[in-house]
Order: C-alpha cells, then sequence, then structure tokens
C-alpha cells in the first residue's frame, strides 16, 4: 500500500464516534487494552505524560514536549486531531514521522 491507501485503511477501521453517535461509545478500556496488548506493552517501557481535560490540551503538550527537547530528552508526542495530514498527529523530537514509518508500521499488522 501507498502512504493514501494506507491513511484510508486506517480511517475506514476505527469506529467513528461523530458519525455513529454512541453505537461506537465504549465505557471500558478493552480497545486500548487489546491493542496494548498486541503491541508488547509499550508503555511498560518509556516514561509518558499523560494530559486530559476539556481546553488546552494541544498547547499543554507542545509546551511540555518542547521544555523536554531543550532538556535533551528524545520526546514523542501524539495528539489529535490533525489539520491536513494525519502525520501531523505523531511527532518525534518536534518532527512528524515519515510517511514510510505509517506504512511500513500497518503494514506490520
Amino acid at each position: 500500500m501507498n502512504y493514501k491507501e494506507t491513511v484510508n485503511w486506517l480511517f475506514n477501521q476505527l469506529p467513528v464516534y461523530q458519525i455513529d453517535g454512541f453505537l461506537k461509545y465504549k465505557l471500558d478500556l478493552s480497545s486500548i487494552s487489546s491493542l496494548c496488548n498486541y503491541l508488547e506493552a509499550p508503555q511498560n517501557n518509556f516514561k509518558s505524560v499523560h494530559v486530559a481535560g476539556t481546553n488546552g490540551k494541544g498547547s499543554t503538550c507542545h509546551m511540555l514536549a518542547s521544555i523536554f527537547i531543550e532538556s535533551g530528552y528524545k520526546v514523542g508526542l501524539y495528539t489529535s486531531p490533525h489539520l491536513n495530514d494525519v502525520r501531523e498527529r505523531i511527532k518525534i523530537n518536534g518532527k512528524m514521522i515519515s510517511e514510510t514509518n505509517v506504512v511500513s508500521f500497518v503494514e506490520k499488522k
């Protein structure tokens, strides 16, 4: 698959709450738990900060990422939604991941 096909495939696999409404809402963590298990629990192998709330999450995360990068840490940042390209959601040290990385990750499924 090329990058565009990969992104289309990804979005067709995910439940879209905005379209399907409450039918797609889950009251538990079963989906993320399944993903973490499939990926062999990567969250246990690195330090992380989870920012939650109603407003200001994107700004807060970008400021924290900038501080950590300037302090010499390698920083991965995931935010949502994106404006133009899904790769805007995933950055390593302030740079979007490559189209090749997106395709290769999905092909490993």
